[in-house]
């Protein structure tokens, strides 16, 4: 019995792990998520950041940047085993607005960021906060 355990117990763990719904970018790919500051001046001198930008997940703090117009902030990621990777920010428009947002969700953006060069694009505008899976198209899914 005990020899039927130590041989059975491997086979049906290798045979669940086979059988799960996973994307193969599980392990093996980088996921490059971008937020560019991409608000108007207004009275603002050109090179003092209107917009503060921190970002993190539960085990990983990417830290708070001070953004001037056209900066870009990038970090890398890769899916979790259990595909619950998530990063979030929070930006604040200096005088202006504040508003968090989910930069990544594994299961959210495991596909549609694999379009563009495995890019996850956001930018900080007037209005809100927009993504694109490609560089043309935008779309507004964080209003202030």
């Amino acid at each position: 019995m005990g020899n039927l355990k130590s041989v059975a117990l491997p086979l049906l763990l290798a045979v669940s792990i086979m059988h799960l719904p996973f994307s193969e970018s599980l392990w093996f790919f980088n996921y490059h998520i971008h937020v560019t500051n991409d608000l108007p001046l207004l009275n603002s001198p050109p090179r003092k950041p209107n917009l503060f930008l921190g970002c993190k997940s539960k085990n990983k703090d990417i830290g708070e940047r001070a953004m001037v117009k056209g900066q870009d902030y990038t970090w890398d990621t890769k899916i979790n085993f259990a595909q619950t990777t998530l990063f979030f920010c929070n930006a604040r428009w200096e005088g202006r607005k504040r508003r968090s947002f989910d930069a990544f969700v594994a299961n959210r953006d495991d596909r549609r960021c694999s379009v563009y060069h495995m890019s996850c694009m956001w930018s900080v505008r007037e209005d809100g906060i927009y993504f694109s899976q490609n560089n043309a198209s935008w779309f507004n899914e964080y209003p202030w």
